[in-house]
């Protein structure tokens, strides 16, 4: 059985949220299930709208979607979204620019089908933490590229320059992952807000602890808080019961 919770919170150094999940354990169109975090990027008010907007196209998409292949569907969601928005930003002048990352999964059986634009990530979490995702950042080209180490990577001045996101061109180029997921492992989609403010290492020990779903979720974001808290916060788990 399949069992998912999630939550997003502001955190300590920002007035508006730009991060926005869903969370479905039911299916969605063709789609067994479906979950999504995004990361919203843009003036005051176009941030969150850019995210909660996808997120809605996203579910549309799927929902209408008559393909049964689940990375087919997420593909032609991600497409349809990109699309929506940047047609959604033409509509004011205070929308110019905005965008935003997005990591969607789905579960089928033991396997798990992840889109990725951006640096909201996917992590899968059993014996080992281990990032399926890579982030579509500046920082992260650097970093392959051997002209910075992981570590530096870390506090780059330059962390927060995104590479790809939805919204930003005609055609937004995803990432596509397959993995297995087995009974006891566990799945974290999450937003840099988590990923900046806690180390692989301590999202570990709190998901190999955790007592339920919920409560872990809490004390991700309650720990990415108390050590900084510096931008939105989301989180997304998925297990298998």
């Amino acid at each position: 059985m399949l069992r998912a919770y999630g939550m997003k919170d502001v955190g300590r150094c920002r007035d508006i949220n730009q991060d926005y999940i869903f969370v479905s354990e039911k299916p969605v169109g063709n789609l067994p299930n479906l979950f999504l975090v995004a990361d919203g990027m843009g003036g005051h008010k176009a941030g969150d709208l850019a995210s909660e907007y996808t997120v809605s196209m996203i579910r549309e998409a799927v929902e209408k979607s008559m393909r049964n292949i689940p990375l087919q569907i997420l593909k032609g969601a991600f497409q349809y979204a990109n699309q929506k928005l940047i047609e959604k930003a033409g509509e004011s002048s205070a929308y110019t620019g905005m965008g935003t990352t997005l990591v969607a999964a789905t579960v089928v059986g033991e396997m798990v089908y992840v889109v990725n634009v951006g640096d909201s990530r996917l992590y899968k979490v059993g014996r080992n933490i281990e990032q399926i995702t890579q982030d579509h950042s500046l920082v992260e080209e650097m970093v392959r590229l051997g002209e910075i180490s992981r570590e530096q990577a870390m506090n780059h001045p330059e962390k927060n320059i995104i590479t790809r996101a939805i919204g930003v061109e005609k055609e937004v180029e995803p990432d596509y992952f397959t993995i297995s997921l087995e009974q006891g492992e566990c799945l974290l989609l999450c937003s840099d807000g988590l990923s900046n403010m806690i180390e692989d290492s301590q999202i570990k020990e709190i998901l190999d602890r955790r007592a339920d779903l919920r409560s872990a979720t809490k004390e991700l974001v309650y720990t990415a808080n108390q050590n900084g808290g510096r931008d939105n916060i989301a989180v997304v788990l998925v297990e298998q019961g």
